[in-house]
């Protein structure tokens, strides 16, 4: 098997560097497994480690900092045959540390490459998670605040199968990344190595005393004993054959002719409890009976039981670009909290807009047309004063009509749900 480095983009690290070994040393072994660029993922983040997924004729993927291990993840579990390698430095490292141990929890078939030369080589020679508190770095004393992080120690307690640290000038170097790609779980491979345009201008580090520091650390006998369990992907697939099968979601045929077939666009703006979004989804299962094109996208506070809730609607005809609407047909004013999130959108309304004005709600002088059905006095509860002006609009032929609405319904809901629904159907009145 030939070589999988890209020749139209060789290695550029500084003279020195660490990194321009191990580059060629992992060409080596994939060459020595007999694997082909097809059968290969390089994901990367940012750094000089991030540069990898360019040197090699393989599949790519190259991310934020610190995150190269959740794309790495979904890569993994989307195409198991792969072998996926990450490429990360000991910046990404501690940026991404919750994400090392989650994939050392997980054991999902994944192998880490630690390109670890104790510093933020590519921004300044700052300190990172793994520089020694002793060591002279860009960002002042800030390193001698902390200790350094020993991520194969780490690595270990958090159950990952497979941990070793090495140099990055070893002579099994070769024989170490092969160990570590062809385990079958996740491994971690901490590869100490110099950063010469850095890290080395500050603080003498050599390849000898890599390996006597190396000798001074403990042991690391692999694979892990404790930590070794069915590898993550191929056990999720085992499991997951053996559940019941779900069911297809139905299909929502065309059966209706529309009220207009054009883009029709409506905002909803209530609050909390007054089953907004559900409305908007009505609407929009609504509007597929009739085969329209259908997008929601909503608003409503993180404390979900309180504030604004706000859902805007859009069918059309043709495909749908951008799901914001600037313009809208239709606005049903439900709540004087959603009207005072969206005040800004009465300034410019014209006669052709229709306003579905709820009992107690306030809007600025307008110039579209209002109408200000007496939820109350028909002895409509709030909470279902959305519904109800859907409703409305149905009965009016505005956007919709009754079968639109009906079918809708009754693909949404269920038994007593679908029995008050309908229900309320039939009492609500348009004046």
């Amino acid at each position: 098997m030939g070589s999988l480095l890209n020749k139209s983009r060789p290695p550029v690290f500084c003279p020195g560097c660490s990194h321009d070994r191990i580059t060629q040393t992992l060409d080596r072994a994939f060459q020595n497994m007999g694997l082909r660029g097809e059968e290969i993922v390089i994901v990367t983040d940012i750094g000089c480690s991030g540069l990898f997924d360019t040197f090699f004729n393989t599949h790519a993927f190259h991310g934020l900092h610190g995150r190269a291990l959740t794309y790495a993840t979904g890569l993994k579990m989307a195409q198991p045959h792969l072998h996926v390698i990450v490429t990360m430095g000991d910046g990404g490292l501690g940026i991404g540390g919750a994400h090392v141990l989650s994939a050392c929890r997980r054991n999902l078939d994944l192998t880490l490459l630690v390109l670890n030369n104790f510093n933020f080589g590519m921004t300044g020679g700052q300190f990172s998670a793994t520089t020694p508190s002793t060591a002279q770095v860009g960002s002042g004393f800030l390193n001698r605040l902390e200790l350094p992080f020993d991520i194969c120690r780490v690595a270990a307690s958090a159950g990952a199968g497979y941990v070793r640290r090495c140099s990055g000038y070893a002579k099994n170097l070769l024989q170490e990344i092969e160990n570590a790609v062809r385990f079958d779980g996740f491994s971690i491979l901490d590869i100490w190595g110099i950063c010469p345009g850095r890290y080395t201008k500050r603080n003498r580090l050599t390849p000898q005393i890599i390996e006597e520091s190396l000798a001074k650390m403990p042991p690391i006998k692999n694979p892990v004993p404790e930590n070794q369990r069915e590898e993550y992907g191929r056990h999720y697939r085992d499991l997951a054959a053996g559940q019941k099968q779900v069911s297809p979601p139905k299909k929502m045929t065309a059966q209706f002719d529309p009220v207009e077939r054009k883009i029709m666009k409506v905002i909803i703006l209530g609050n909390a409890g007054q089953r907004i979004i559900t409305a908007g989804e009505i609407l929009c299962l609504a509007g597929l009976t009739a085969g329209f094109q259908t997008t929601q996208k909503n608003e409503y506070n993180i404390t979900v039981l309180r504030g604004h809730s706000i859902t805007e609607v859009i069918l059309s005809p043709h495909v749908i670009g951008y799901t914001g609407i600037e313009r809208p047909d239709v606005i049903l004013a439900l709540s004087q909290e959603g009207v005072d999130r969206r005040i800004d959108l009465f300034d410019s309304l014209d006669n052709s807009v229709l306003i579905l004005l709820a009992p107690g709600v306030a809007i600025p002088s307008c110039k579209a047309e209002i109408l200000q059905p007496n939820f109350k006095s028909q002895k409509i509860k709030s909470t279902d004063w959305a519904l109800a002006a859907l409703i409305v609009l149905a009965k009016m032929n505005r956007v919709i009509h009754l079968e639109m609405l009906k079918t809708a319904l009754k693909y949404k809901f269920r038994n007593t749900i679908l029995k008050s629904s309908l229900d309320l159907l039939e009492r609500v009145r348009t004046d």
